[in-house]
């Protein structure tokens, strides 16, 4: 079949002037290459084997495809249809991911263009054996062979025909071949921009056929998936098998919102038939028996072209507002990638410009990090881990924070006590890591031994001062190891922080380059820098003699023995007064009259005689106090001389402009030199961002058109999404507004679905008349109502120019690059 033979008129059903501009502009972004990146609408043809999938497809289409009882298809075969000026026919192969490069640049080599469609069938066996099926064996391919027609009367549409799904395997088909056939059609069927033509055969039952469990499970509430019942013909007239295809194809059985349809195409005595005998006898069957009570709309290849363009209208409507922001992620993602890659860099020069670059986008992020300014979009959100690690002045603090509470708590070896009460062997395993308690009264007993073997000349009830730097050198013990925990956490959330800045500011390999070549080695500097600093901190509280002229330690001597005296007289007059030591003192005074020399003497008398003992209470107050005034200045210190004085200061200039002008030209070359890789990274990158930055363009002078429909309608309340049933259009409510009236010869229901689409439509429905669509008083006379198919006038608002005026620029959004710390340091 030649071109000038080939059926127009076939096609022209899938095309009106109305719908021509919507259907260009997704052919055009087609056209550019923009599905390599994003899913665009379209119709694809699944089912069982030999369910008649190619011939449901050579119907549509008008190609003629070889279908054969015992061939079935062995690759996705995508059929474009374009409209353009000049007729033309070429054939390409789509290669496999999976496959070797090799191969792949082989397999892009196949095509051409045709002169006649009679030579489609040599074509697809001369494909079949370019993919290795018939010359490795192998019964399936992941490959896609695309036909594209384009001519001044084609339609605008994309179809795909998919392998058939296998139910076993066989000879011929191995387990392989079944497990490659369902990931095929999994992938094209999870596509929510794909219509789903789910190919049902009348030869076998519909409970046992897989395409429609697949159906279900990749679109759960059958939005999108329209049933085409395919070979009635095979069924015997008045049986029960035909009744529960009938009842199936009213869509009682299993229901889909875009309904079902009936198709008798050509088997395999007719193969040889024209397209106008296989019409005919198509018709002829579907005048007679149980299918001729079915509306013309529900049968039959014209009408199945008529339904089929408007669900890919409506589904490209719909899918327009979700295209544009896949779009736009991606253009952010590509200028993410991009500016990570920086400029092209063969020569010195340039080499070291990209490192001047980076080194002043690192001093910025880093000065505006420890100065706690994160306007910047690099530190994201804080309430993630990414987000909160970018944020340096915060962690240093909190970090600092933690630390001055785990030396108040645990920076002391022992806890000293009035009394220590036995605790369950729970208690006492959880307090491992926390300070031994131990009673005042056997802690005084302790430095008593030690007072005696330190005696020296002073008088009873007098001390030799270095005993207390004994007790409190052996009191803050563990100073030393949480201190140098503390800067080990901190300088890890440094490291963390410049890690993350430089994943951000440039590509994976170049950061890796700055942090072995420049970074790690300073920070290891400043890592040594902070534990000598510690050293000198802890050096003077770690030997010699005390030594403090805080008036704090003064202070903290008497509130101590302040306590203790207030305690002792509470426990004098509770035994004056005859309450136990657990019981609390009222208020009211036991007796009418005390004896206030007995009372007196109760408070006065009593005094410690044993010298001793009276000297080691006050070297343990002494010690305690000494120890919370030097606890507080250490922990000041460590904050100030080493986080601060030895981290944190001129970390930006780690990477400083004077650097990189400084750094011999080998080690430029070794850092910012640009692989092959980082080239043909960029060179893809740069054509993707051109082809979305193209049709986003496109996209959103319709996206916006409707947008603005919308805003300018009222506020909606219940909208009511049409789902076909049997011939009668049942209603799911949404958000819109409704009306209905209703009498005996009439019903009408009136929906205001402008929040959806922009448009309304009135549904009337008489005993001997199907729903049928208006649009207002402005619309066209009723036509009856088919399941996805709207008259082409609700189109207009959304394919009218888009007013002019300003327009904002929505294809160059702020920068905004997140990646994971923990994937950036695994991938390290």
């Amino acid at each position: 079949m030649a071109f000038d033979d080939f059926d127009q008129h076939r096609l022209a059903q899938l095309h009106s002037t109305d719908q021509a501009k919507l259907l260009d502009e997704i052919d055009k972004l087609r056209s550019q290459g923009i599905s390599h990146y994003v899913s665009l609408p379209q119709l694809i043809v699944c089912g069982d084997q030999s369910s008649g999938k190619s011939s449901v497809l050579e119907a549509i289409s008008g190609i003629s495809f070889p279908t054969k009882d015992n061939l079935c298809t062995r690759f996705a075969t995508e059929v474009i249809l374009r409209r353009t000026p000049t007729t033309n026919v070429s054939v390409a192969i789509v290669p496999s991911q999976t496959r070797p490069k090799e191969e792949c640049n082989r397999l892009l080599l196949f095509g051409g263009t045709l002169t006649d469609f009679n030579q489609l069938p040599s074509l697809i066996d001369k494909a079949k054996e370019a993919m290795g099926i018939s010359t490795t064996g192998n019964a399936f391919s992941n490959d896609v062979l695309r036909i594209e027609v384009s001519g001044p009367n084609r339609p605008h549409l994309t179809i795909v025909d998919l392998p058939g799904l296998i139910h076993s395997e066989n000879k011929l088909q191995s387990a392989a071949d079944v497990a490659i056939v369902l990931g095929m059609i999994r992938t094209y069927m999870k596509n929510r921009r794909s219509i789903i033509l789910a190919i049902v055969s009348a030869k076998n039952d519909y409970a046992n056929q897989i395409v429609l469990k697949l159906a279900k499970e990749m679109d759960p509430n059958g939005l999108r998936t329209l049933g085409v019942v395919t070979k009635p013909d095979t069924l015997y007239v008045g049986s029960e098998s035909e009744i529960d295809f009938a009842n199936l194809a009213r869509n009682e059985d299993i229901e889909f919102r875009l309904g079902w349809h009936v198709l008798r195409n050509r088997d395999y005595g007719a193969r040889d038939s024209s397209t106008e005998a296989r019409d005919l006898a198509e018709q002829a069957f579907f005048s007679q028996g149980i299918w001729k009570e079915f509306p013309s709309h529900m049968v039959g290849i014209n009408s199945l072209r008529t339904r089929l363009s408007t669900v890919l209208l409506e589904q490209i409507r719909t899918e327009l507002p979700s295209l544009v922001e896949e779009i736009e992620s991606s253009i952010q993602d590509c200028r993410t990638r991009l500016d990570k890659l920086g400029i092209s860099r063969g020569t010195l020069d340039e080499q070291r410009i990209f490192l001047l670059r980076i080194s002043q986008a690192f001093q910025s992020l880093a000065k505006a990090a420890i100065n706690g300014l994160y306007s910047d979009s690099f530190f994201g959100d804080p309430r993630s881990f990414e987000g909160y690690c970018k944020r340096l002045r915060a962690v240093v603090q909190n970090l600092s924070l933690d630390f001055a509470e785990t030396m108040r708590t645990k920076g002391h070896r022992r806890e000293i006590v009035a009394v220590v009460l036995k605790g369950n062997p729970k208690q006492i395993a959880a307090s491992i890591n926390t300070p031994k308690k131990i009673a005042r009264s056997e802690y005084v007993d302790e430095i008593r031994d030690l007072l005696k073997r330190t005696r020296g000349r002073e008088l009873p009830g007098m001390f030799n001062p270095l005993i207390v730097g004994d007790l409190f050198w052996e009191q803050s013990q563990p100073w030393e190891g949480l201190a140098r925990q503390h800067l080990r956490d901190t300088w890890d959330a440094t490291k963390t922080f410049l890690e993350l800045t430089l994943s951000h500011l440039t590509d994976e390999v170049t950061s890796e380059a700055l942090l072995r070549e420049l970074i790690d080695p300073l920070m290891k500097k400043k890592f040594q820098l902070l534990e000598e600093k510690l050293t000198e901190i802890l050096a003077p509280y770690q030997k010699g003699h005390p030594i403090t002229y805080n008036h704090y330690f003064t202070e903290t001597i008497q509130n101590v023995r302040e306590k203790r005296r207030v305690a002792d007289m509470k426990s004098r007059l509770k035994g004056f007064f005859g309450y136990k030591e657990s019981e609390t003192m009222k208020q009211e005074i036991r007796g009418e009259s005390i004896n206030v020399e007995s009372l007196l003497s109760a408070l006065t008398s009593q005094n410690e005689l044993d010298m001793d003992r009276y000297a080691c209470s006050e070297i343990l107050d002494c010690m305690e106090a000494y120890y919370k005034v030097t606890m507080k200045t250490v922990v000041d210190n460590v904050a100030t001389q080493t986080v601060e004085g030895c981290l944190m200061n001129n970390l930006e200039d780690l990477i400083s402009p004077t650097a990189i002008m400084n750094m011999e030209p080998g080690l430029v070359s070794g850092i910012a030199a640009e692989s092959s890789s980082n080239q043909m990274d960029r060179e893809q990158l740069s054509r993707k961002l051109t082809v979305l930055e193209l049709g986003l363009e496109t996209c959103q002078r319709y996206v916006t058109r409707n947008a603005s429909i919308r805003r300018m309608q009222p506020p909606a309340a219940v909208q009511e999404t049409p789902r076909y049933n049997g011939g009668k259009p049942h209603i799911d409510r949404e958000e819109s507004s409704e009306s209905v009236s209703e009498d005996d010869s009439a019903k009408t229901v009136s929906t205001s679905n402008s929040a959806a689409t922009g448009f309304s439509f009135s549904a009337k429905k008489t005993p001997s008349q199907p729903f049928a669509f208006s649009q207002g008083t402005n619309s066209s006379p009723s036509t009856p109502f088919a399941p996805g198919v709207v008259s082409s006038n609700i189109f207009a608002d959304l394919l009218s120019p888009a007013p002019t005026g300003p327009v904002v620029d929505f294809t160059k959004p702020e920068r905004s690059f997140k990646r994971q710390a923990q994937a950036n340091t695994a991938s390290r």
